[in-house]
């Protein structure tokens, strides 16, 4: 039997959040969303906060399941690998799997966030923009608004919340003073900016649009994604401190020489350049890893509030529908709220660990070894042991991004498993014609059980 319809109060109506009022207004659950900023249905998005989404095979699972893909796929373009550039224009492409199916999709953030919305509505929930939490009080079990209309704080009772309100969750910080939640926020030394590669004057693509771009410099990188209308999303992720770093780029000449001499093909393509780069502010990325996702046996942080990841697998809107996916199976058969929270909890956090430490390391793999000749061989052949031991061998990538009945912590571990057996194979070899395949065969069957 499932648990009865209540009250909900859901902070924060970003993805998650809109995401979540969905399923519990669908559920019969009377939900009301607050939320800090105005609406993006209404209002345009800030400058550079944006970064384009990769939409996977998790979260489109969530999508069906909520019947919203009809709504969602017209705002989606798929990439089908990434395009390496590098400084002497050379280009190569690593698809991202050996499947038709095996791509991702490039989505930006306010149409999503704006389907969702709509669909929230539909269901029955109330959203209050401009209506930012400034403080909890859980001895007393109130929330704290400011109404930005007014400049007026009013208060809202705590019964059922769900924090969905971020990285910096103004609940989640309140719970740790308060209450002694045990949890850590990792900033990392780089950070990043945001540009646009306009289209053509046809509204067409001027660099290939079915591929994610990356332009890998070891230390820092590029990145871009393409948009519907014929633009790319450009992302710099560089050094907070350093040379180069963001620091160093303090007038125009520098920004203009910095992207002269390390992405010239896409210096070309970015009109004033170092103008745009003046106006846009820096982002920072980081990652939270609490001990509890529940507290006060009433409240649940879920996606980035729980566990914010950084960007570098394209998980973390992932991660938090398929947050929201598993919460609703879990109330299908839960007695009280707080035993599917406590449920919820222990299913997800072990898998919230995995993606956020696969994430870290994608980023060394993102903008330093993918030009290492011997990480594309460990590439080319993990996808020919997929073909040859499909039941056994599946890429860590793949397994993340196309397989959303392989939890995160499973592919964390067999990917640990199959790195060695890699490193193993290639240890001499140098061609996929060079590598032992009988040996490849007894590594992986004493090692690797049949993938569930």
């Amino acid at each position: 039997m499932s648990l009865p319809s209540c009250d909900v109060t859901i902070i924060g109506a970003g993805l998650a959040g809109s995401f979540l009022a969905v399923l519990l207004a669908r559920r019969g659950d009377r939900v009301q969303v607050f939320e800090r900023l105005p609406d993006m249905r209404r209002s345009q998005v800030p400058a550079g906060r944006s970064i384009n989404l990769a939409l996977a095979a998790r979260g489109i699972r969530a999508l069906e399941l909520a019947e919203l893909m009809p709504k969602v796929a017209p705002l989606l373009i798929p990439m089908r690998g990434r395009l390496l550039h590098d400084v002497d224009r050379t280009l190569s492409f690593m698809p991202y799997g050996q499947r038709e199916h095996e791509v991702i999709y490039s989505v930006s953030r306010p149409g999503l966030n704006g389907v969702l919305l709509d669909a929230a509505e539909r269901a029955g929930a109330t959203i209050h923009f401009r209506q930012e939490l400034v403080d909890v009080d859980y001895a007393c079990r109130k929330l704290i608004f400011l109404d930005a209309a007014t400049g007026r704080r009013h208060e809202v009772p705590m019964g059922t919340v769900i924090g969905a309100d971020g990285a910096g969750s103004v609940l989640r910080r309140a719970a740790v003073t308060q209450l002694g939640l045990d949890c850590t926020e990792e900033l990392l030394p780089h950070s990043y900016k945001e540009l646009i590669l306009p289209a053509d004057a046809h509204a067409r693509h001027r660099i290939e649009k079915h591929a994610l771009h990356i332009w890998p410099r070891g230390g820092f990188m590029l990145i871009a994604l393409p948009n519907l209308d014929g633009s790319f999303t450009v992302t710099l992720f560089l050094p907070k401190r350093g040379e180069p770093s963001f620091e160093s780029l303090q007038n125009d000449a520098a920004i203009e020489q910095f992207f002269a001499r390390h992405f010239p093909d896409a210096y070309e393509l970015i009109p004033r350049v170092a103008e745009e780069f003046g106006k846009r502010p820096v982002g920072i990325m980081g990652t939270v890893r609490c001990r509890r996702w529940h507290v006060d046996r009433h409240v649940l942080l879920i996606g980035d509030a729980a566990h914010a990841i950084t960007p570098f697998h394209g998980q973390g809107m992932n991660a938090a529908f398929e947050d929201c996916r598993e919460l609703l199976e879990i109330l299908r058969d839960a007695t009280t709220w707080a035993e599917a929270f406590d449920r919820f909890e222990t299913r997800r956090r072990p898998n919230a660990e995995a993606i956020a430490d696969m994430a870290l390391e994608n980023y060394v793999e993102m903008r330093d070894t993918v030009r290492d000749p011997k990480f594309v061989l460990k590439k080319e052949l993990s996808l020919e042991l997929e073909r040859r031991f499909p039941s056994r061998f599946v890429p860590r990538y793949s397994m993340v991004m196309f397989h959303d009945e392989i939890p995160y912590r499973v592919a964390f571990e067999r990917g640990r498993i199959q790195e060695t057996i890699l490193n193993e194979l290639t240890e001499t070899a140098t061609t996929l014609d060079e590598v032992d395949y009988e040996r490849a065969a007894a590594l992986i069957n004493a090692r690797l059980d049949p993938v569930a």
